[in-house]
This record gives structure tokens, sequence and C-alpha cells, in this order.
């Protein structure tokens, strides 16, 4: 999930925003953690499952 989407359950406000104290730490925090960060561990599992597979068939296509 992405930070410009959340409600700051301080202020009431967009977290985006940074009204708050705690807005602007949650906002940092998401910010430094990646694009991969708001991911659920099972979403990145799929994806890397998938990432397998694709190598596997490349190179069963190869030898």
């Amino acid at each position: 999930m992405t930070y410009d989407r959340l409600v700051c359950a301080n202020c009431a406000a967009p977290v985006s925003e940074g009204r708050c104290p705690v807005c602007r730490v949650n906002r940092e925090r998401m910010q430094q953690e990646g694009p991969f960060g708001g991911l659920s561990p099972a979403a990145l599992i799929g994806v890397l499952v998938v990432l397998i597979a694709a190598v596997a068939l490349l190179a069963h296509q190869t030898a």
C-alpha cells in the first residue's frame, strides 16, 4: 500500500500531507522501504515463484 492512500489515526489527515509528527515519521519510513516495502510476504513469494519458473523454462528451452 502506498502512503498517499493512508489516513493517519492521529490527525485524520492523509499521511502524504505530513500534518503531524506521526504522519511525517510514517511517510519517511514508507519512502525508505522502497518499491517492494508495501508488498505482503505472500505476494513476494508469488513473484519469486514466477521468476524461478521463468528461469527454469528458459533453461529447459536452451538445453
